[in-house]
């Protein structure tokens, strides 16, 4: 079980680093500089920072809990 958390907990920190990555920045930021999933896909990028939201935001609860699971498991 506490390999499968561990491995749990690695899965979750790439999802939490792709999520993070993929946004789109809420202001200009570095000016010309256009990252995120709009810039990649345009009109539906913007359906899809909302997911990525939402999934960043319960990638990073659980990046949260895992650690304190993981150590009441040991």
């Amino acid at each position: 079980m506490l390999l499968f958390l561990k491995v749990l907990l690695i899965i979750t920190s790439f999802v939490l680093i792709a999520g993070v990555l993929l946004q789109s920045g809420k202001d200009a930021g570095l000016g010309g500089i256009d990252g995120g999933a709009s810039s990649l896909l345009g009109a539906q990028g913007k359906a899809l920072d909302s997911v990525l939201s939402k999934v960043t935001t319960v990638a990073a609860i659980f990046f949260i809990i895992l650690p304190l699971v993981i150590a009441a498991v040991q």
